[in-house]
């Protein structure tokens, strides 16, 4: 089973439109888990991972080459891209991927708490990530006991 997925130039610009609040300039979106969190080229040779749940950008690799070596572990596939709740999504609930689409929590486990396999949906790529964006951007601001009032998502 692929755990990665490409998308197109646009469709990347659309997904991460609502993480403008991470420095993401001069970072080049290359692909992405099963779940929407993305993959990034640093100008450098580096690369940095946009993880949609707990919305962090990290720079876990120096090089491609670190970055193959990881997700070639059983421990980097599960890490970065949630390998055995992609496996679980599809093999045991039947969940299948369209070209446009991602495994996503609704209601995500930043407010649930929960990654059980019978809480994935499948949702569009660009609507998941860029709502992913739009709720830790009011989560930051806000803090504890905030109550989500609203997504955005222009044509």
């Amino acid at each position: 089973m692929e755990l990665t997925k490409r998308f197109g130039a646009d469709r990347f610009a659309r997904a991460l439109e609502s993480w403008a609040w991470l420095p993401l300039d001069g970072l080049t979106p290359r692909f992405t888990s099963l779940f929407g969190n993305v993959f990034l080229a640093g100008g450098d040779g580096s690369w940095w991972f946009l993880d949609t749940f707990d919305g962090e950008l990290l720079r876990p690799w120096n090089t491609h080459a670190d970055l193959a070596a990881e997700l070639d572990t059983e421990d980097g596939r599960d890490a970065y891209l949630m390998a055995a709740l992609a496996i679980g999504a599809h093999h045991r609930r039947g969940l299948t991927l369209d070209d446009d689409q991602v495994y996503t929590y609704i209601p995500p486990p930043v407010v649930t708490g929960s990654f059980a396999v019978d809480e994935i949906q499948v949702f569009d790529f660009v609507v998941a990530v860029n709502l992913a964006g739009q709720l830790h951007e009011q989560l930051r601001q806000k803090g504890p006991g905030f109550t989500v009032t609203g997504f955005e998502l222009a044509d």
